[in-house]
């Protein structure tokens, strides 16, 4: 079985598919190439029978908002798969626990934490992202970070199957979550601490005020670029180093946060990528620290 550029050979399925399909619009940075194959999942068991149609050599990559990743400018082979959405169903099951499947986005989850009074969810309104990349990455936010509050996921292997695994099955680290075993995190439950409603929205309230006043809220970034390396934070090394305000091509270092580069107009993928290198190796020779890079880069 093989897939080709120009024909779709799977059946039975309820989902949007595409070739040759320009990923620039999923992206929060805006820019990248195509995607050589495209699926949009109508449901979590419409995205199983996808997968259990595909061959077994059909390279896959997930998104979700798009807003911790960089599509290089050549595109992406093999099959996108978009959760965002299609993997949306989100329900509390119980006093202190919700469900959330992968394209849910934080700030959906935030809101249900503000109703159901889950003070310590409040930041899951920091996170620009979708449930599938925080859980990928253990994202975080305001001190908060997703795997401090996970009681189970949901794993779906390259064939379509769902495995339930327990968070000490995983390396969970800063922004790091390991042995993944090629599946892909496709739901995941959460367990929070039941408090006042009102308190958990002046919560929210307070740090998302706090992150528009001190990042490029509304501009096409990523996010924050750099993890904070131990001890220190990125944004303040970059703008030690002077790079505020550096601009490649059509991408800029944010002249509010040092750790967001911006695109500024028409930046291309190859300009943010050649920006993210061109900081680490300055902060490098300045101060001998290696920035690592919180956003992935994907494709060719």
């Amino acid at each position: 079985m093989s897939l080709s550029s120009h024909s779709f050979p799977l059946n039975n399925l309820r989902g949007e598919f595409h070739t040759d399909y320009p990923l620039a619009r999923y992206t929060s940075w805006r820019c990248g190439g195509k995607a050589e194959r495209f699926y949009r999942p109508a449901d979590l068991q419409d995205l199983q029978g996808f997968l259990a149609q595909l061959p077994d050599s059909e390279p896959l990559t997930w998104i979700g908002l798009g807003s911790n990743t960089l599509v290089r400018d050549g595109g992406i082979k093999g099959t996108v798969i978009l959760t965002l959405a299609g993997l949306q169903a989100l329900q509390l099951l119980d006093d202190h626990t919700l469900r959330a499947e992968a394209g849910v986005t934080c700030a959906k989850v935030s809101k249900l934490c503000v109703k159901e009074g889950f003070e310590d969810g409040a930041f899951f309104a920091g996170i620009p992202g979708t449930v599938g990349g925080a859980l990928a990455m253990n994202a975080g936010a305001f001190g908060g970070e997703t795997w401090s509050f996970v009681s189970t996921v949901e794993t779906m292997n390259h064939q379509g199957r769902i495995t339930v695994r327990k968070p000490e099955e995983f390396a969970i680290a800063y922004r790091t979550v390991k042995d993944l075993l090629k599946e892909y995190f496709v739901a995941g439950t959460f367990r929070f601490t039941r408090g006042d409603s009102g308190r958990a929205k002046q919560a929210i309230q307070r740090l998302l005020k706090q992150r528009n006043e001190t990042q490029p809220i509304g501009l096409p970034s990523c996010g924050s670029v750099f993890k904070n390396p131990p001890g220190d934070f990125a944004g303040r090394l970059i703008q030690a180093a002077g790079l505020k305000g550096f601009q490649y091509g059509g991408a800029q270092v944010s002249k509010k946060h040092a750790n967001f580069i911006i695109n500024i107009g028409g930046a291309t993928a190859h300009d943010i990528e050649y920006l993210i290198h061109y900081v680490a190796k300055t902060v490098h020779d300045q101060f001998g620290i290696m920035l690592v890079p919180e956003c992935k880069i994907l494709g060719i």
